[in-house]
């Protein structure tokens, strides 16, 4: 006979909050999708490495999908209805969609944000140079990185330059088996007593994470620096560019291993890129199952680049570039159009900013504070506020729209969990978030909880990644 429950259990169960792991509350047909769901995600994040490559795998599937490009619609005098499906890309490195729902745009819009950026290499723009008989590409790296982790591991070449005729070439080298790769090298520790001295921040510096690019020299004794004179012909051969062209170039070095599966069990993804990819493709994913039919509200998807530098520029969040997007939405759709529609539409928008959280780790956990840190295997991470020490510099969700966002996830029995990066004063970040709710709209940070954030080969859970993708359909379907 089943024991009963005293007065103090069954008060528990009803004022207490316990955060369970999801693989306990799934069926095997959940397993299934799951796993199904995850390798459809490593193929995706293989082929998009970089701001641009995963721009490009968005784009291709948003148009065999059906959807229109909104600049050419306003070109043609269109007239956007419920139903219509739109995109706009900005200079291929950001990304943004709507399915128009049957709701006036005015009368807000439900959004997903993340961003397809994640920190890498750099080529600087006169870059090659030879020393000790090596040709050596000379880098700046971009956004936080560990410096020391990025070298003695293989790097690939991927980006875009143009050769004399004004033709963009794509490059992508070192990720077939067949492909050379990169390295950046690394001091050998029986001459590294000095190296070891120092901070890990000094370690490896900055200037320091050069790129080893070939070491045969080219065979004329009138030749000065024979070695970096093959690989620039190398380099005309193939894509009929000049040490000229990379003043315009982007290049970029990024890992060159694939994602796999970590554990025996299977249930992790390790993989370059998780941040912020894992949380932009289950947004991508969400946002298309929303324009299957009309939706009630219309439902946007916006994938921004230049997160990890501050989300400058004119492809990052902080630019105009979404406020134009839903500019136009209200243009279209609203009669007698005018700004103060606009400002109505982003004032009554809800956001969730899909960005991931730090993960707890039991290697490091004296720097987080395990009542409010994101566990692996725990669902979705949702994120009040962001910043660092005094929140500062992030972004604070209003209590009203958090407690709206978990009964829409409660409502579609998608498991969440609490997001604090860290202790306070240990550290802390900022999203995307920021830059929407200064335009009105309503945000919150909601993603994935990653291991070794930021580092070549970062780790998340598969059941995170699949509830967080259910969790981003549940928000533009109801919120």
């Amino acid at each position: 006979m089943e024991e009963q429950k005293t007065e103090g259990q069954r008060l528990a169960e009803k004022l207490t909050f316990e955060i369970k792991s999801c693989w306990e509350t799934i069926g095997e047909n959940d397993k299934d999708a799951i796993a199904e769901f995850a390798e459809q995600y490593k193929k995706f994040i293989d082929k998009g490495k970089t701001e641009r490559e995963f721009n490009a795998e968005c784009l291709s599937i948003l148009k065999e999908e059906g959807f229109i490009d909104i600049e050419t619609a306003l070109s043609q005098g269109k007239k956007l209805k419920a139903g219509d499906k739109v995109y706009q890309n900005n200079r291929g490195k950001s990304l943004v969609f709507a399915a128009v729902g049957r709701a006036a745009v005015k009368e807000g819009v439900n959004i997903v944000g993340a961003h397809i950026d994640s920190p890498r290499i750099d080529l600087k723009t006169n870059p090659f140079y030879e020393d000790g008989g090596f040709a050596i590409f000379d880098t700046h790296y971009y956004g936080g990185i560990k410096h020391y982790q990025w070298t003695t591991i293989p790097l690939a070449m991927h980006g875009v330059m143009f050769n004399k005729k004004g033709e963009k070439q794509t490059v992508c080298i070192g990720e077939e088996e067949s492909d050379p790769v990169f390295v950046i090298t690394d001091l050998l520790p029986h001459l590294a007593q000095d190296q070891m001295q120092k901070k890990a921040n000094e370690f490896v510096r900055g200037e320091e994470l050069d790129v080893l690019a070939g070491s045969e020299p080219f065979k004329d004794e009138k030749v000065k620096d024979k070695v970096k004179l093959t690989i620039l012909n190398l380099l005309n051969q193939k894509y009929g560019v000049t040490e000229e062209t990379f003043a315009s170039a982007e290049i970029e070095f990024v890992p060159a291993h694939k994602a796999r599966d970590v554990g025996l069990d299977r249930s992790l993804i390790g993989a370059y890129g998780h941040d912020d990819r894992c949380c932009a493709y289950a947004a991508f994913r969400a946002a298309l199952e929303r324009s299957e039919g009309t939706p009630e509200k219309t439902a946007v998807c916006l994938l921004t680049d230049k997160e990890e530098i501050g989300s400058m520029g004119n492809t990052g969040a902080q630019s105009r570039f979404f406020e134009n997007f839903i500019a136009y939405l209200c243009s279209q759709t609203v009669e007698n159009y005018s700004d103060i529609d606009l400002r109505l539409a982003l004032n009554r928008s809800a956001m969730l900013s899909a960005d991931v959280n730090a993960a707890y780790d039991p290697n490091f956990s004296d720097v987080f504070d395990k009542k409010t840190a994101s566990y692996c295997g725990k669902g979705l991470a949702l994120s009040k506020y962001t910043g660092v020490r005094g929140k500062v510099g992030g972004s604070d969700a209003n209590a009203e729209f958090l407690q709206k966002t978990q009964a829409v996830l409660d409502k579609h029995n998608v498991r969440w969990q609490f997001g604090n990066l860290g202790k306070v004063d240990k550290g802390g970040g900022g999203t995307i978030a920021q830059y929407a709710a200064n335009l009105g709209v309503d945000a919150l940070d909601c993603g994935i909880p990653v291991l070794s954030m930021h580092s070549p080969f970062e780790v998340i859970s598969k059941i995170d990644l699949w509830t967080a993708y259910r969790g981003y359909v549940a928000f533009l379907k109801d919120m």
